[in-house]
């Protein structure tokens, strides 16, 4: 059967074929911990999960407006006025099934064969992807963690040609943690300014963000920076609510209106009981979020700890999101019982053989020195996984 050629300029999720691997594995009886998904452990919060049985017990089960109802539009302007400063109109909100598919909506009303889109590297594993299947090319630009992970202005101004339509920021990252300050937001837009191309900032990590850091968006720089910005976020993350599927994007009226439009035609509207779940996340107690925050904290605190304790392996400390991301390239060239450790990808495969223990490789994120570990998982499986790669490790001798 002929296949058209699109999927095979794009690869599966490797974060989601991680955990799919790691499950079936344990159908299998193995006792894997698994460290790969991006997927807080804790459970939907209460008055969220009445709010959707309120909804069916109501009868709100039928079609609504294909970028979401009002209801949930107006939470969503009352989030990024209180959160973020930002004021938008419903005309300027659309409401899709998570936040992947609105930075797919995204690309597709935006993106075709002849545009680059930058995307800073390490990077989450689905931007490079979602550009392909615009026709568009995604253009990497790497950063070094002797540079906290971030994009300068000056290398942003280098990489922008005259077929540059976007460039992706995530902060806080998926899966470096690292968040940009306002600072250095407002020397980047400097430069997106005056190279005039579009941002999309992808905040799905705003709240899970520690220490003394804060949050910004870019684009509260200026009311110009606004005007280049679409802000793309969701309740998943920050609520728990991975599988309701519930993302929203923010942005000029004639970006919306195309979104919307080409949704009409692959999805229609979100989930109409999840809507109604989004609005009381929005709009509810947030007492939940402080005590995820502080939750992951503590195991973002023990998990760096104990991986740079571990002799090969150093670690830097996040300041947001729920991963972290350790260089591991100096066990590249030891080897166990013959097996030789050459790459992320070989050292994953070692530790799930090995240990039990499944991660995701860097060079998904596009950096093979790197591994990424997801602590949104209980502080027993972090302790006992962590002890296993300890273990596995110290096995491991130079060639």
């Amino acid at each position: 059967m002929k296949l058209a050629a699109r999927t095979t300029r794009i690869k599966p999720s490797p974060t989601l074929a991680i955990t799919m691997k790691a499950n079936a594995l344990r159908a299998e009886g193995r006792d894997v911990i698994s460290f790969g998904a991006g997927e807080p452990d804790f459970d939907t919060p209460y008055n969220v999960k009445m709010a959707a049985i309120e909804a069916i017990e109501a009868g709100f089960t039928k079609y609504t407006p294909v970028g979401g109802t009002d209801e949930l539009k107006d939470a969503i302007i009352g989030k990024l006025q209180l959160d973020n400063n930002l004021t938008y109109r419903r005309s300027q909100i659309a409401v899709s099934c998570g936040a992947k598919h609105t930075l797919y909506n995204l690309a597709q009303a935006l993106f075709e064969e002849g545009d680059e889109v930058i995307v800073p590297s390490p990077y989450w594993v689905s931007y490079p992807d979602i550009i392909l299947l615009s026709g568009a090319t995604p253009v990497i630009l790497e950063t070094k963690e002797s540079d906290g992970f971030k994009i300068g202005p000056g290398q942003l101004d280098r990489a922008i040609t005259e077929n540059t339509r976007a460039v992706v920021l995530n902060s806080p990252s998926n899966p470096t943690g690292v968040v940009y300050s306002y600072a250095e937001l407002e020397a980047l837009a400097e430069v997106i300014v005056k190279k005039d191309i579009l941002v999309i900032s992808d905040d799905i990590y705003e709240k899970i963000i520690y220490d003394d850091c804060r949050f910004c968006n870019i684009a509260s720089v200026s009311e110009e920076m606004k005007k280049m910005t679409v802000v793309v976020n969701g309740v998943s993350k920050t609520y728990a609510m991975t599988g309701w599927r519930i993302g929203y994007i923010a942005g000029h009226e004639d970006i919306i209106s195309a979104i919307t439009k080409i949704q009409s035609q692959n999805t229609s509207n979100p989930t109409s009981i999840s809507q109604k779940a989004a609005v009381e996340a929005l709009n509810g107690s947030q007492d939940i979020v402080a005590m995820m925050v502080r939750e992951f904290k503590d195991r973002r605190d023990y998990i760096v700890e104990r991986l740079n304790n571990i002799p090969g392996v150093n670690c830097m400390n996040p300041k947001g999101a729920f991963y972290v991301f350790p260089d591991v390239s100096s066990l590249y060239g030891m080897s166990c019982d013959g097996r030789k450790i050459s790459s992320s990808t070989s050292l994953a495969e070692y530790l799930l053989d090995e240990a039990n223990v499944a991660v995701v490789p860097g060079v998904a994120f596009g950096n093979d020195d790197h591994i990424r570990l997801s602590y949104a998982m209980s502080m027993k499986d972090i302790e006992e996984g962590l002890q296993r790669i300890d273990d596995a490790v110290t096995k491991l001798t130079a060639s």
